[in-house]
C-alpha cells in the first residue's frame, strides 16, 4: 500500500462530542442563541473538533512555503518574469524580506521553504528544503502539467512534510506557495473541480493589465480544452492542469488530517489545492480552516465547493500565508476567551481596567467648543503618507497585493506623521459603559484586550445628564488617552448590565438606519431621533472620536452601535474620516454582536499585521527581485 493510500485509509471524522459540549456550555454562559460571538463561535468549535480537546494548548504553528515553476509561464500570463520564483526563494531565506517572513514573524510561526519544482539550480540557498521533482511543470496550454506518477509524488511529499512537522510537535500548518503563473493554474483547477468557465475563475493575479488578462483567460480556456481534466478525480486534475506546489499542499492537508492536525488556508491557490485534497479524501476538509476571501476570482467558487466560510475580507492577492497568519492570531484570542468563559463564575480572571466616572456637574459646552475642534483639526501628514505608500508599492510583492493592510499602514503614517510607523505601538481601548459593567462583558473585554496588548479604560456614564455633558466626558477621556496611545479602540457596552448583548446595536439600527443600511437622518438631527436612553452614550462616542482625531490617534471602531455613531460623526465632521478604521463589516465579516471592545481588539491585531508588513518586508532594490513588467506596477515599482 502506498503512502497516499495509507494516509487516506486512516483519515477519520474529527471529534463531534467536544464541540457539542462546548456549544452547550457557551449557551449556558452567554445566555444567547448562537449569535453573540458570530463567526468566532464556529471557529472555536471547528478547532476543538479537530484537536479533540476541550481546552487545547495554543497552536504550535509552522508556515510552509512550497515553491515550484510552471511551464505555462512561457505564455506571458504574469506581470513578472519566470526567474522571479528563484529570486523570491532567495528573498525568503537570504534577505528574509518577503511577506511570508513578515507574517510568520507577526504570528510567531516557524517558516519552512520547500523546493518542489523550481526551474533552476537552488542548491546554494541556505535552509531550502530539497524536495525537487522536476524543473517546473510542462505548459498546460499544450498538454498535461506532469505525469500521474509525479502527481502522486508531489502529494506524498506533502504528506511526508506534514508527518515530519507533527512528529516535531507542530499541530497547525499554514501553507503558502510561490511560483510565477500559479494563479493561471489555480484558475484551471477551480474551473475543473467546480464546473466553472475560464472567464469565471481567472483573475488578475499579479495585477496584470487588461490586455494580458484577456490572454490569461484564453490560456486557461485552452488548458481546459486541451487536457479535459476530470473534476471528480483529484489526481487527474493535478496531473493535467496542476502544479507541483499545489500537489504538495494537497498532501499537507491529507497528512495533517490523518494526524488530527489543523491546516489554515490562505487565499485562492491554497484553496485550489484543497479542492484536490477534497476530491481524493473528502473528510480531509474537516481539518481545514479558511482565513479570508481573496480578490482572486476563483477563490469564492473554491470556498463554496469546500463548504467553508472565511471570517475576513482584506482584499489580499498574495499567497504567502498572510491571511492565515491573521486568522491563527484570531483563533488564539478566541481560545483565550473560551478558557475564561468555561471557568465562570467560579474562577473569574482579573480585569485590570482603569476606571473613570463622569462628574455630576454639567460642563458649559457651547458652539465655540465644537468649532474649536472642527477648525483646529490636524491635517494628515500627506508627505509621510505618500512616502509610506511609496515604500509599500516597492516592497517585494505585486502592486496592491496586500489590499487593506497597505491602506491601514499608509493611513497610520499620515495620522502620526511618521514615514515608517513601528510595530508594537502603544494601544488602548476606551469603553463607555453604565454605572455597572456586566461581569461577563468585563471578562470578555479583558481577555480580548489582553491578547491585543491593549490597556483598557472603562468610562462610566451617569444617568440624568444631557448629551453635551457626555460629549465633554468622552472628549476629555479620549484627549487624555490619545496623548499617549497612537492606536485607540472605541467601544460601548450595554448600558443596562442586564440587557442582552447586541441590544444597543439593534436599537440604533432600527431607529437610525434605513432598511438598506444607509443613514436615515441628516447629521444635525440624528441625535434627537435616537432613543433617549442612548443619547449620552452617543454624545460620549462623538466627543471621543473628534478628540482622538484632533490629537492624531488612529481610531478603531467596535460593534455596530459604535459603527453607526461613527458614520454619523463622519457626516457631522468629515475631517475625522481618515483617522477611523471600520473593522466590522469592512474587514471582519464575522457577524459578532458582542460589544465592549472585542471587535476593536481584533482590529488592533489586524493593524499590527499591517505594521509588520511595512517594517519587516524589504524592497525590490534590497532583495534584487524583479519588478513588474506589466500593469500598474510598471510605473510604480523601482528595481
Amino acid at each position: 500500500m502506498s503512502l497516499l493510500e495509507q494516509t487516506i485509509a486512516i483519515i477519520e471524522p474529527p471529534n463531534r462530542e467536544i464541540p457539542q459540549v462546548t456549544a452547550k456550555r457557551l449557551n449556558q454562559v452567554m445566555e444567547d442563541d448562537d449569535i453573540t460571538l458570530g463567526g468566532l463561535r464556529g471557529l472555536l468549535l471547528r478547532y476543538l473538533a479537530i484537536t479533540g480537546k476541550r481546552h487545547p494548548e495554543s497552536p504550535e504553528k509552522c508556515t510552509v512555503i512550497c515553491c515550484g515553476d510552471h511551464g505555462v509561464a512561457e505564455e506571458g500570463v504574469s506581470a513578472y518574469p519566470p526567474e522571479t520564483t528563484l529570486q523570491m526563494v532567495r528573498n525568503y531565506l537570504i534577505s528574509q524580506g518577503a511577506a511570508a517572513n513578515a507574517f510568520a514573524k507577526y504570528c510567531d510561526s516557524e517558516l519552512l521553504v520547500v523546493d518542489i519544482g523550481i526551474a533552476a539550480n537552488a542548491q546554494d540557498i541556505p535552509g531550502l528544503i530539497d524536495c525537487h521533482i522536476a524543473d517546473g511543470t510542462s505548459n498546460i496550454a499544450q498538454g498535461p502539467a506532469m505525469t500521474r506518477q509525479q502527481a502522486v509524488l508531489a502529494i506524498e511529499t506533502g504528506i511526508e512534510i506534514a508527518n515530519q512537522l507533527m512528529d516535531k510537535g507542530f499541530d497547525c500548518i499554514l501553507p503558502g506557495e510561490m511560483g510565477i503563473a500559479n494563479t493561471t493554474v489555480s484558475a484551471a483547477i477551480v474551473a475543473a473541480c467546480c464546473g466553472r468557465t475560464a472567464v469565471e475563475t481567472t483573475g488578475r493575479g499579479t495585477n496584470i493589465s487588461d490586455e494580458r488578462m484577456q490572454k490569461k483567460i484564453q490560456i486557461v480556456k485552452q488548458a481546459l480544452e486541451t487536457n479535459q481534466p476530470d473534476g471528480n478525480d483529484g489526481l487527474d486534475v493535478l496531473t493535467k492542469v496542476g502544479g507541483f506546489e499545489f500537489g504538495t499542499i494537497a498532501g499537507i492537508i491529507l497528512g495533517a488530517a490523518a494526524r488530527h492536525g489543523t491546516v489554515i488556508l490562505d487565499g485562492a491557490n491554497t484553496s485550489a489545492a484543497a479542492l484536490i485534497a477534497q476530491a481524493i479524501a473528502p473528510e480531509s476538509i474537516s481539518y481545514v480552516i479558511p482565513s479570508h476571501l481573496s480578490a482572486e476570482n476563483s477563490h469564492q467558487f473554491a470556498l463554496e465547493k469546500l463548504g467553508l466560510m472565511p471570517l475576513m475580507n482584506l482584499d489580499l492577492k498574495l499567497g504567502e500565508a498572510c491571511g492565515s497568519s491573521l486568522l491563527v492570531t484570531m483563533l488564539e484570542a478566541v481560545l483565550s476567551a473560551w478558557d475564561v468563559l468555561d471557568k465562570l463564575p467560579q474562577e473569574p480572571v482579573e480585569t485590570p481596567f482603569h476606571q473613570e466616572f463622569m462628574r455630576y456637574t454639567i460642563p458649559k459646552i457651547t458652539d465655540k467648543t465644537f468649532d474649536f475642534y472642527l477648525r483646529t483639526m490636524q491635517d494628515l501628514d500627506y508627505e509621510s503618507l505618500h512616502n509610506c505608500q511609496h515604500r509599500i508599492d516597492n516592497l517585494a510583492k505585486p502592486l496592491d497585493s496586500l489590499g487593506y493592510l497597505e491602506q491601514i499602514a499608509a493611513e497610520i503614517a499620515g495620522v502620526i506623521g511618521n514615514d515608517l510607523p513601528e510595530c508594537g505601538m502603544e494601544r488602548a481601548l476606551l469603553v463607555f459603559t453604565g454605572r455597572q459593567t456586566n461581569s461577563l462583558q468585563a471578562q470578555l473585554t479583558a481577555a480580548f484586550a489582553q491578547h491585543a496588548g491593549a490597556d483598557v479604560t472603562m468610562a462610566h456614564l451617569r444617568d440624568g445628564l444631557p448629551p453635551t455633558a457626555a460629549f465633554d466626558f468622552g472628549r476629555e477621556q479620549s484627549e487624555y488617552l490619545s496623548l499617549t496611545y497612537p492606536l485607540l479602540g472605541l467601544a460601548l457596552t450595554e448600558l443596562d448590565e442586564d440587557a442582552p448583548f447586541g441590544t444597543a446595536a439593534t436599537e440604533f439600527a432600527t431607529t437610525l438606519l434605513n432598511p438598506d443600511g444607509s443613514l436615515r437622518y441628516e447629521a444635525d438631527e440624528f441625535l434627537q431621533k435616537a432613543p433617549e436612553a442612548y443619547r449620552p452614550a452617543i454624545g460620549a462616542i462623538i466627543g471621543a472620536i473628534i478628540a482622538a482625531a484632533h490629537n492624531s490617534s488612529f481610531i478603531l471602531l467596535d460593534d455596530e452601535a459604535t459603527e453607526i455613531i461613527a458614520r454619523y460623526t463622519e457626516l457631522l465632521c468629515p475631517e475625522v474620516r481618515p483617522y477611523i478604521l471600520h473593522v466590522q463589516p469592512a474587514l471582519l465579516q464575522a457577524d459578532i454582536t458582542l460589544p465592549g471592545g472585542i471587535i476593536a481588539s481584533i482590529g488592533l491585531n489586524i493593524t499590527e499585521a499591517a505594521l509588520h508588513m511595512l517594517n519587516d518586508m524589504r524592497t525590490f532594490a534590497d532583495t534584487k527581485v524583479s519588478v513588474s513588467q506589466d500593469g500598474p506596477g510598471v510605473s510604480k515599482q523601482i528595481p
